[in-house]
Order: C-alpha cells, then sequence, then structure tokens
C-alpha cells in the first residue's frame, strides 16, 4: 500500500516574520466560489460550520462518495446555505484544501516566529504540525485525493509549502544560523519530511510523544547521519 501524503509543516515566509496581512478572516472569505463571499460574521461563521463539516465528510467517504447533503447535514444547516457559498462539491473541496493549508499555518506559525533561531524553528514547527495532524487526521486523505480530484490545488499546496520554507532557511542561513548555500533542494527535503512524519507518527500511531519526534529530527539537521567520532 501506498504511503500517504499530507499537509506539512510551514509558517509565514521567514522565521520572525509577520502573518499575512489580513489574518485568517480574509483567507476564509476567500473560501467561498466568486461573488459568493460571506457579508457578515454570522455568514462567516456559517462559512466556517460547512467548511469544518466538509473536513470531516471528505475524510470519512471520500471524494466520490461524499455529498453536499452530508456536509449540509453535519453542519446542521439547510441546502441553500451552502449553495449561497458554494457552486458544487468540487469547488468546497478546492477550497477546503486551501483552508486545511491555512489551518496548518496558523497552528505552527506563532511557534515558528518565537523559536530563538532556524534549528529551534524546524523543531517547533515539527512539533505543533503533528500536535494538529493528531486532531485532524483526516487532512492526509483529503491532499492525497486532490492530486487526482484537483491537481491544481495539489500542486499548488506542495509548491507554495516548499517556496515558503525555501523562504524561511535563507532568512536563517542570512542571520547565520544554518548553512549558507540552502537551496529548494533543502526546502523540499524538509517538506518531504515533515510530511512523513506526520503520516507516521501523527496519523497511523500516536506511540511516540511529538516533543521526541521533533527532538531526534532537531538533532539530526545539526549533526546529519554521518557517523560520530
Amino acid at each position: 500500500m501506498a504511503a500517504k501524503r499530507g499537509a506539512v509543516a510551514t509558517a509565514d515566509p521567514a522565521q520572525s516574520g509577520a502573518p499575512a496581512a489580513g489574518g485568517y478572516a480574509v483567507r476564509l472569505d476567500d473560501s467561498a466560489s466568486a461573488g459568493k463571499a460571506p457579508r457578515t460574521e454570522r455568514g462567516r461563521k456559517t462559512l466556517r460550520a460547512i467548511l469544518d463539516a466538509a473536513a470531516i465528510e471528505f475524510g470519512e467517504r471520500g471524494f466520490h462518495e461524499a455529498s453536499v447533503s452530508g456536509i449540509t447535514r453535519r453542519a446542521g444547516v439547510a441546502l441553500g446555505s451552502f449553495y449561497t457559498y458554494f457552486d458544487s462539491k468540487d469547488a468546497v473541496f478546492r477550497a477546503l484544501v486551501r483552508d486545511m493549508s491555512d489551518q496548518v499555518r496558523e497552528r505552527v506559525a506563532p511557534a515558528i516566529r518565537a523559536a530563538p533561531d532556524q534549528i529551534a524553528a524546524e523543531r517547533a514547527g515539527l512539533l505543533e504540525f503533528i500536535a494538529f495532524v493528531r486532531g485532524h487526521k483526516e487532512i492526509y486523505r483529503i491532499i492525497d485525493e486532490a492530486e487526482f480530484v484537483d491537481p491544481e490545488s495539489f500542486h499548488l499546496h506542495y509548491a507554495t509549502t516548499a517556496e515558503r520554507i525555501a523562504v524561511r532557511l535563507k532568512a536563517g542561513a542570512a542571520r547565520g544560523e544554518i548553512r549558507s548555500d540552502v537551496s529548494e533542494v533543502h526546502a523540499w527535503a524538509v517538506m518531504g519530511m515533515n510530511v512523513f512524519l506526520g503520516l507516521r507518527y501523527g496519523v497511523w500511531t500516536d506511540d511516540l510523544a511529538p516533543e521526541a519526534v521533533a527532538d531526534v529530527i532537531a538533532d539530526m539537521l545539526v549533526n546529519g547521519l554521518a557517523a560520530r567520532p
């Protein structure tokens, strides 16, 4: 059985950077289909309820078996409320991929920004990511299905995540905290590592504390895998 992939630990471009302009509420408004953004706080709460319900519906049943009626039933809203904000099941799925990426970023960004140096930032990001995944295991199924349901969203999810990690690593290099030749390759390697650590210790089992996993990886980032004298 092929290993699954999923959302990955990421944050704003620089380890000490500020959150994206406008904050999470703006991204939530942007989740709705074109021309259907909520105009009131009540509308935003309904949109949030629909997205949360969609995560459960898609996570449990998969894209093809999931239904709009199942989403609205879980959200406790009328069927018409769904179409107030989304054009279709495909539209809410695309929005959900972005929304889940945003949720991961909102979870890990404060820990990364608060870290004293780049290695500590990478440790903190991984720690928070695994903790997040343990409470949102459906994220892996949803991101995996995006590869076939909406390849553009799938590609964008990983490409933008790797880009943010690359900027973050280069900022750490500029501060003299990590090697000076960090590149896109390093960013994709960090992302891939986080993806599968989240799968193994966040989704499959919780037999090792997130802190212990993060400690091992922080040590590996500092010392590599070469034998020590």
